[in-house]
């Protein structure tokens, strides 16, 4: 594989590199509950899925497959589905049935597909986090699933392995986002955000301890939420500003959430923050479309002839000086 300077590139197959580790690692060292057969399945279904829709695309629009033919060129393409379904594989806990993680797999890769809007450029972009979204599918249909037990990163590991674990995870994410994706705005709004929204719940419900609504974030599931979830480039921002906006709109949206008992309020609040950012950029495009429309042009008015010359008055003949001493106008005179 030939090294690519676009940045993007780069920071998924990293990203790639990272979410494989930790598979590998959480199946072997850590204590990941899933079967060893589902993080398989998961990403060959991600591939075989996203191979099709691509094919399909291009033949219905005429033009050639993104991939290429080159063995570099398509293992770049498959970088984003490969984390897909890693990523469903490694979050869902569905017992022993590998269904539904296959089915959060099929939703993942198909809503880039399927949900797209129209960009300044005129090309179209997902604007669905794809991993969350097959996630958040999955644990609607099915009420049985849920997110893996967050001491599954850490079950198998004691003493100061307990320690290193969150730090090095917390430090590859904050080098990849730092330095490749520029999300680091994101990540700020998001956690402050967080500590906010908590700082309010404790504030208006006094059953609510200050402490425990802060709690998550000590998790290692937080840290790769923060890290590697919320920060996906392709559907967030790339304004700093915005950045913020949107990180402080999924704490937002996860304070409503938790404060009305919705479970798993994370991944919900972002693929609403995702479907509202969507709508937003929707609406503003159709705005620019409105401003760019030309204005109808106007028909050239014919010029006016102008006005014919007034004869000089005529003497009145003889006989004739009564009618005009009444104040009758003279023939050459009258307009009607």
């Amino acid at each position: 594989m030939t090294a690519s300077r676009d940045p993007r590139i780069t920071a998924l197959r990293r990203f790639a590199l990272s979410i494989t580790a930790l598979n590998v690692l959480g199946h072997t060292v850590l204590g990941f509950e899933q079967s060893y057969l589902v993080p398989i399945v998961a990403v060959l279904s991600a591939y075989a899925t996203e191979l099709t829709l691509e094919i399909l695309d291009a033949r219905v629009n005429g033009r050639p497959v993104k991939f290429g033919r080159s063995p570099g060129s398509v293992v770049d393409f498959l970088l984003p589905a490969h984390i897909a379904g890693l990523a469903c594989a490694m979050l869902l806990y569905a017992n022993d049935r590998i269904g539904p993680v296959v089915l959060a797999v099929l939703v993942a890769v198909s809503s880039k597909h399927l949900f797209r809007v129209r960009v300044s450029h005129g090309g179209t972009r997902h604007f669905l986090n794809p991993s969350n979204s097959g996630i958040c599918a999955v644990l609607l249909l099915f009420p049985w699933v849920s997110i893996a037990p967050p001491y599954h990163f850490t079950e198998w590991t004691y003493g100061p392995v307990d320690w290193v674990i969150p730090v090095a995870v917390l430090g590859a994410g904050t080098m990849l986002n730092g330095k490749l994706t520029g999300r680091m705005p994101l990540i700020l709004g998001w956690v402050t955000g967080f500590v906010l929204q908590a700082l309010v719940r404790a504030a208006v419900d006094p059953g609510i301890s200050l402490a425990g609504a802060l709690l998550p974030m000590t998790g290692v599931a937080f840290i790769l939420y923060t890290n590697y979830m919320i920060t996906d480039p392709g559907t967030t921002p790339s304004r700093k500003r915005n950045q913020v906006v949107f990180g402080a709109t999924v704490a937002a949206v996860y304070g409503v959430l938790v404060a009305a008992h919705v479970v798993f309020g994370l991944f919900f609040a972002l693929v609403l923050t995702c479907a509202m950012r969507g709508a937003v950029l929707v609406a503003a495009r159709h705005r620019a479309g409105r401003r760019d429309v030309p204005a109808a042009p106007v028909s050239p008015v014919a010029p006016v002839s102008p006005a014919a010359p007034i004869s000089p008055a005529v003497p009145a003949a003889a006989g004739a000086g009564t009618e005009t001493a009444a104040g009758r106008a003279p023939a050459t005179l009258r307009t009607e």
